[in-house]
């Protein structure tokens, strides 16, 4: 005989009307909040038309700033992947005093405000800061030009790649890579064919966080820039010099494009999960 469904009766089950409620109340949040204002966007960019949208970017100064924003990304990717994943593999594999003093200066960039991280480099490489007599006798200029960019932007993005693979290498333990070494495997060999694959879409994953919020940063990089057009304005500075100035069309073409940016790298993130959803939610789990 059948007993019909088991939790039919449950107390604890929310109702059907209460869960189409949260739902549609998610919905209409993320609407207004997320989609609406960049359809807006959008919308405000092509406004004129495609032609003048492409020629706000074909400008010198649109131009420079998306290759400023470009070339920032592409050396921060990689030394957050470099640095995340040998921080994590010591957070993960060693024990030692001060593990947990370590971890929370890693979350610093979570805590401490964007702005207070380009206060604290122009402390250390401005006029008055400790590094400034070195730098200036090897003619060497660190704020208002790329290096002061690329510093403020990997202070920021550092958390992101370590975040990711800390929680997932803990989860999957050490047992395989013991016993690669055991069988004579040198500790590279160890970590290209055991370690490697195993995080490899964790690290995917946070690489793809790092990129997001290295291309859009203002804050830190605001403050170290020097807002010189031309040469040291990212994409997000020229866009506020533009409406600044009243040029909305320029402004919100620049926006487009760096929402454009942005949308590409949560596709690729949409495309991840779907693929290897299974992967990637090891790797969000939290302690």
């Amino acid at each position: 005989m059948s007993e019909g469904p088991r939790f039919s009766n449950d107390p604890l089950r929310e109702p059907g009307w209460l869960r189409w409620l949260l739902i549609l109340t998610a919905a209409a949040a993320i609407g207004l909040l997320v989609l609406l204002p960049l359809v807006m966007v959008l919308g405000a960019a092509f406004g004129k038309g495609f032609h003048a949208w492409w020629q706000a970017l074909l400008t010198p100064d649109a131009r420079s700033a998306l290759a400023l924003t470009l070339f920032t990304a592409a050396i921060v990717i990689p030394v957050n992947a470099v640095f995340g994943v040998l921080a994590a593999w010591v957070l993960t594999r060693f024990s030692f005093r001060g593990k947990r003093v370590l971890l929370a200066l890693i979350d610093l960039p979570f805590a401490v405000s964007p702005v207070v991280a380009g206060l604290c480099l122009v402390l250390l490489f401005g006029s008055a800061g400790w590094f400034h007599a070195w730098l200036q006798a090897h003619e060497i200029k660190v704020l208002f030009a790329r290096p002061g960019i690329v510093l403020a932007t990997l202070f920021v993005t550092f958390p992101f790649v370590v975040r990711e693979l800390v929680p997932l290498m803990q989860q999957q333990g050490a047992d395989e890579e013991l016993a690669a070494r055991s069988l004579g495997a040198s500790a590279w060999t160890m970590f290209l064919r055991v370690t490697l694959p195993k995080i490899k879409w964790g690290l995917l994953y946070g690489v793809l966080l790092c990129a997001a919020r290295a291309m859009g940063e203002f804050g830190a990089v605001s403050v170290v820039s020097g807002h010189i057009r031309g040469m040291t304005n990212t994409l997000p500075l020229h866009i506020e010099i533009l409406y600044n100035e009243f040029d909305a069309t320029a402004a919100f073409a620049a926006a487009s494009l760096l929402a454009g940016l942005s949308l590409l790298t949560l596709v690729l993130k949409v495309w991840l999960e779907a693929r290897h959803g299974d992967a990637l939610a090891q790797s969000h789990r939290r302690h």
